[in-house]
């Protein structure tokens, strides 16, 4: 007669809590499976925007270079002035 109390227990309170942990657990893969897949398919679109970055870098490092320049010319200036 015991073992019967056992199985109504353990059909009656652990079975439904293992189905709805399952439950919480399938949900949160779903939502992770959907985000990725919305990461992979934006990251692809953004892969096509960087075509321009190395022409941009240049653009950069020339007028790093032109700015450096004109600050050590200023700097001379400056020395010569306080000399």
């Amino acid at each position: 007669m015991l073992w019967w109390i056992g199985n109504l227990v353990l059909l009656l309170v652990v079975v439904p809590v293992l189905v709805v942990l399952l439950s919480r657990v399938l949900g949160a893969l779903e939502r992770i499976r959907d985000a990725a897949a919305s990461i992979l398919a934006n990251g692809g679109a953004l892969a096509g925007e960087l075509d321009g970055v190395p022409a941009q870098l240049a653009t950069t490092d020339r007028t790093v270079h032109e700015v450096a320049v004109g600050a050590a010319r200023y700097g001379s200036s400056v020395a010569k002035l306080l000399g």
